[in-house]
């Protein structure tokens, strides 16, 4: 009996263990993903409000792009796939440089709607996306459903939106611009609360090994995951709730 109540207190003792580790997890997630908005933002606004800097990447008052400004476009997209090849190799001080080198490139891309949209639309826009985002991440983390078969039905879904929006680059369909907004936030909706289980599945699945490079890494893609959720799901709402300058 006394080895029964011992080994039932061990076991108790390395629950709570595995909880606080995965609760310091989700925290490390969140907040390097905050620091890479803050990042996104600060960058987006140095441009978007200054003419001269933005006039390096777009037309100031058509907004098209010239040569820089389609490399930028295109930017953060090569590097969300180099950083998936290169996470094996990266250290995890390294990974978190380049996630932050990612989150400032992602600001140059989005400096224009500083000059497409109102200042009051995008802060509207932003507070909305926020108290959106974390409501589906809390469910997310909380729900007891199982919402892994999400993955291959979302993964889909977004690769057939980043045709689309780049087909409709060149198109300039008005009606495709919104189906495509429309079923972004959809998508992204749904992913924001995928990414988030899956963190946490996926941390208690490794949290008895306690690998510390996994968990410094995993944090970092953890975060990098979530931040693109965040992104487009508040460009796509930009796209219906945004009032233009």
């Amino acid at each position: 009996m006394a080895e029964y109540q011992t080994a039932r207190a061990g076991a108790g003792t390395r629950a709570g263990q595995i909880d606080e580790g995965l609760r310091a997890h989700m925290n490390k997630v969140y907040g390097t993903m905050s620091v890479g908005l803050l990042v996104t933002a600060a960058v987006a606004w140095a441009f978007g409000s200054s003419p001269a800097l933005l006039s390096l990447l777009r037309d100031p008052v058509t907004l098209s792009p010239n040569i820089f400004g389609w490399i930028v476009m295109f930017l953060p997209l090569i590097m969300v796939f180099a950083f998936g090849a290169a996470i094996n190799r990266l250290s995890a001080a390294g990974a978190q440089l380049y996630f932050y080198i990612y989150a400032a490139v992602m600001g140059l891309s989005l400096s224009w709607i500083f000059v497409a949209f109102t200042g009051f639309s995008i802060a509207q826009t932003f507070l909305i996306t926020a108290i959106a985002f974390a409501g589906l991440s809390l469910w997310g983390y909380t729900t007891k459903k199982d919402i892994s078969g999400w993955g291959s039905f979302l993964i889909m879904g977004l690769i057939g939106l980043i045709v689309a929006s780049i087909v409709n680059i060149f198109l300039g369909s008005p009606a495709i611009h919104f189906a495509i907004s429309a079923i972004g936030v959809l998508i992204f909706a749904g992913l924001t609360a995928y990414d988030t289980q899956k963190l946490k599945t996926e941390y208690l699945a490794h949290a008895h090994a306690m690998d510390a490079e996994w968990l410094a890494k995993s944090a970092i893609i953890g975060a990098l995951n979530l931040y693109l959720d965040f992104v487009n799901l508040f460009m796509f709402l930009l796209s219906f709730l945004g009032n233009r300058e």
